[in-house]
């Protein structure tokens, strides 16, 4: 018999989605027990229970989905068109198009604020969305490619930074920049959790760091290795644990000492592939989506660091738990 890992989390689950295309975020909405995972042309809604698909959305170049509850309204971003789709939470059926920023890649709706904010890749800045009307009131300048974000409810809003290797701070009423939190050893953050109770950040960095910061003052409290890949990054409150999910096909589990002192705890194969992830804070499931990939091209000057294509229908969600 396999000895247990430290954490306890192994695959339980693994779901064959199928179809075409690339993938990026995946979103829990812990209240409906759905889960958005975005793909391609596609957001695929599953039942976060049973895992069943219960239906999709049409997007173009799908990277993240946000949801505004209180507004009946969900909000995909849209990497090709430059858009977000609008879609009623509970047919699933789209409202709208809203016209933002160059390549909208992650998007949050931040409930002190009620607005949602896309983070735009190829514009470097962010688009701010008044969730009533689908009206974009402001657009904020970044700098940089700006990757994974996160809200801490209180009217702050983070980002990473990628090309400045830094964690940029929004005031969500001002509609400003208010801070740049550089992370130090970290180069090329992507992935980005947040401990709400003790205001802590975590970046995953393609360097294979995961950066922890004080989210008030962007103090650096641990550099920890990670694996190779990452886009992803996950905290559970309840039990202590940051994650990041590694391309390589690895997800790596560090736990909390204390508020300020971290250790990497556990290593856990997945699949090559899985660099992104989402955690369910109700049941503590872990999710990986990821697929089958041939040989890589050879590096141009447009493309120096190009992906390997992914082999059609093999498309998968996996399950983690303890």
């Amino acid at each position: 018999m396999a000895s247990k890992s430290p954490s306890g989390y192994h695959l339980v689950k693994t779901v064959h989605i199928g179809g075409e295309g690339g993938w990026d975020y995946l979103t829990v909405d812990e209240a409906a027990r759905r889960l958005y995972v975005t793909h391609a042309s596609r957001v695929h809604v599953l039942d976060a229970d049973t895992l069943d698909i219960l239906g999709e959305i049409p997007t173009e170049g799908a990277h993240g989905v946000a949801i505004a509850k209180a507004f009946g309204r969900g909000f995909a971003s849209n990497g090709q068109t430059g858009t977000v789709t609008i879609f009623d939470l509970m047919t699933l059926k789209v409202l709208g198009q809203i016209p933002v920023g160059q390549n909208p890649d992650s998007i949050l709706y931040d409930q002190f604020s009620k607005k949602v904010f896309t983070f735009n890749g190829r514009s470097q800045d962010s688009s701010v969305v008044d969730v009533a009307t689908g009206k974009v009131l402001a657009t904020i300048p970044l700098g940089g490619k700006v990757e994974f974000s996160r809200s801490d409810g209180k009217g702050r809003v983070y980002v990473n930074n990628e090309d400045l290797s830094e964690v940029d701070v929004i005031d969500s009423r001002a509609l400003t920049l208010i801070a740049r939190f550089p992370l130090g050893q970290g180069q090329n953050p992507t992935g980005l959790a947040f401990d709400p109770v003790n205001r802590r950040l975590f970046s995953t960095c393609r360097n294979k760091f995961m950066i922890v910061t004080d989210a008030d003052d962007g103090r650096i409290l641990a550099s920890l290795a990670i694996g190779t890949g990452s886009d992803g990054c996950a905290y559970d409150a309840e039990t202590g644990y940051a994650f990041s999910s590694n391309g390589e096909g690895t997800l790596t589990v560090v736990r909390k000492e204390t508020p300020d002192v971290y250790v990497v705890f556990d290593t856990i194969p997945t699949r090559r592939a899985g660099r992104t992830m989402t955690i369910d804070p109700l049941t503590h499931a872990v999710y990986i989506p990821t697929a089958d990939q041939g040989p890589a091209p050879a590096p141009t000057a447009e493309q120096p660091r190009p992906r390997p294509p992914i082999i059609p229908d093999t498309f998968v969600l996996m399950q983690f738990r303890m």
